[in-house]
């Protein structure tokens, strides 16, 4: 009886410990499941958090305005200002319109159409257009500080763009420049536009049934979303289950871009630079030009600036105009930067109106005084922070020469990183020629020996030049000059100033330039052969002497021969040569080859 009792113990004993065992596997079985449907429920179900607007749009004041341009928004902020909306000069040149020049030192927005300069002084309601006034109920610039605002409406004037300002909470201002069709798509229920392409991301805004939405993307990226712009400057992603007719909205302009007329030459240019360093110079036109054969422009050294004020100095002459016209020849006169640029800053020229407007009155006054063809500008000493100054002088400059028939030409280095800034592609547009100085490829100053324009060196300035500029506006110059490269060892000393891990050139690099008939003149006497270099498309020569060695890649008949073959291939406006004096007679025979 008693054993009976105690196992009747242990099995009681038992069921309870399995029964413990089974209430805590269910527990745990629960815990899972309340995990698992915690996790579900957090994963599945949308996110009810709200990005404030001024979150969104970071906006800090109640005169500042966010700024979504062509359906991004942007870092860039606008200002509003007794209800009109105003962008940095920096914005308007950056994003909306660079033909606007900011003049910070005297106070004044201009703008340049092909025939007249526009003028807004800050502050002022009233603004020039050439000479006639005109007022509006708000200033077209404004400033703060350093920093000076231009009015989105003025600059609608001038510049294909449309803008809302929406207001409420945030300020924000939607900008197009970018014209045409637009996709849409209408919601087909409510739904929300988060700032990410996710139920987890904060919601942006509200849609409602029948909403037009703007669409931005659609891709296999962003899934079952769509990234869409709505109507009051929100920019997110909505899921494609909201969305249903698609359509379009067509954005246009109503701004009508001026057309910029040029003075294009029916025949092909045949041009040479004529150095002039005084006035005497200018009486050996007539022997200077019969020596020519075909020239149909010359261009004399005959303007430089010569102070800070936009004065300059003249060696012009009108005899020496009558004799070329006589025979049928251009006088495009030439104005530099080059002769007193110790003196004078292209900057401090450049960069204020009124000097800068002194010196295009001071050349279109001597252009008509000496009844010249053409101007031909060679500034070579620009740098970057000059190049909108510079730029802008090649538009005034332009619009005097188009209303008073006078071809204007910029020379310009071969394209190169290191030059951009001189921006071959508004002068393409608003000058007549575009000049490439197709040399200068080792110069004086190079330190180690070379051509001075090497067959593919110049090809390749053409072609990078033809990027930006019509075949039919520019003009390839070329030289009649070479270098005499002289090699000499450096001396123990020279070596000893320099470190040990000093990797220039064991020799010191001098060059002086020739002619053509001077250089065969040394080569000859020096007993110096020639031979064809293909890959400079030039004659190569060597020879030492007094324990140095002398090199030098001619031009001459053949190497010329061949750069004017590129003109031709390319379908150029015309060639152009520095300078008249060092080259052959024969040469001209063969620049008739190519442009007749």
């Amino acid at each position: 009886m008693a054993t009976r009792r105690r196992k009747k113990r242990r099995r009681s004993q038992a069921n309870r410990r399995l029964a413990s065992v089974l209430a805590a596997a269910v527990l745990v079985v629960v815990a899972l499941i309340g995990v698992l449907a915690s996790y579900l429920i957090e994963k599945y179900t949308p996110s009810k958090e709200r990005m404030s607007w001024n979150e969104y749009y970071s906006v800090d004041s109640e005169d500042e305005a966010a700024v979504i341009l062509n359906d991004k928004l942007t870092d860039i902020k606008a200002r509003v200002i007794d209800g009109e909306v105003y962008v940095t000069t920096d914005t308007l040149y950056d994003y909306l319109n660079s033909r606007f020049y900011w003049d910070a030192k005297e106070n004044l927005l201009l703008y340049t159409t092909p025939t007249e300069l526009i003028t807004a002084q800050v502050g002022s309601n009233t603004y020039t257009v050439a000479k006639q006034s005109y007022t509006e109920d708000y200033a077209p610039v404004k400033a703060d500080g350093e920093t000076a605002y231009v009015a989105l409406k003025y600059i609608q004037k001038y510049t294909g763009v449309q803008y809302e300002l929406l207001t409420g909470d945030v300020n924000r201002v939607n900008i197009i420049t970018d014209f045409g069709a637009k996709d849409t798509v209408k919601a087909k229920k409510k739904g929300q536009v988060r700032y990410r392409a996710g139920i987890k991301s904060p919601i942006l805004t509200d849609v409602a049934k029948g909403d037009t939405l703007y669409v931005l993307e659609e891709s296999e990226d962003i899934g079952d979303w769509t990234k869409v712009r709505t109507a009051d400057g929100l920019i997110g992603y909505i899921r494609n289950k909201c969305l249903g007719e698609k359509g379009q909205e067509t954005i246009e302009s109503n701004y009508e871009e001026p057309e910029y007329t040029s003075i294009s030459k029916d025949y092909t240019i045949n041009m040479a630079w004529h150095q002039v360093t005084n006035q005497d110079a200018n009486n050996t036109v007539l022997e200077t030009i019969a020596k020519t054969k075909g020239l149909t422009t010359i261009s004399p050294t005959w303007f430089f600036l010569k102070d800070d004020d936009g004065n300059i100095e003249s060696l012009a002459n009108s005899t020496y105009v009558n004799y070329c016209h006589q025979n049928n020849i251009e006088v495009w006169g030439l104005v530099e930067d080059i002769t007193y640029k110790d003196t004078i800053t292209d900057y401090e020229i450049l960069s204020r109106t009124s000097s800068r407007q002194r010196l295009v009155t001071n050349l279109i006054a001597k252009a008509i005084e000496y009844k010249l063809d053409g101007i031909n500008v060679d500034f070579e000493y620009i740098k970057d922070e000059t190049a909108k100054a510079y730029v802008e002088f090649i538009r005034e400059l332009s619009v005097m020469c188009r209303l008073n028939g006078i071809v204007l030409s910029v020379d310009n280095y071969r394209p190169a990183d290191h030059n951009k800034y001189y921006n071959r592609k508004e002068q393409g547009i608003v000058a007549d020629y575009v000049i490439i100085m197709g040399y200068d490829e080792h110069y004086a100053g190079s330190e180690e020996a070379g051509s001075v324009a090497s067959l593919s060196w110049v090809k390749e300035g053409i072609e990078e030049t033809l990027k930006e500029v019509p075949a039919e506006k520019v003009i390839n110059a070329v030289p009649f000059y070479t270098r005499l490269w002289e090699e000499r060892p450096k001396t123990e000393e020279e070596l000893a100033l320099e470190s040990d891990t000093d990797t220039s050139n064991p020799v010191v690099v001098t060059s002086k330039a020739y002619g053509m008939d001077s250089i065969d003149k040394i080569l000859a006497a020096k007993g110096a052969s020639k031979t064809w270099d293909e890959e400079s498309g030039q004659y190569y020569a060597e020879y030492t002497a007094d324990g140095k060695t002398y090199k030098v890649w001619l031009e001459e008949e053949e190497s010329i021969a061949k750069k004017a073959e590129l003109m031709k291939q390319y379908n150029l406006a015309g060639i152009s040569a520095w300078k008249l004096g060092f080259e052959r007679s024969d040469i001209w025979d063969i620049i008739l080859r190519y442009v007749n």
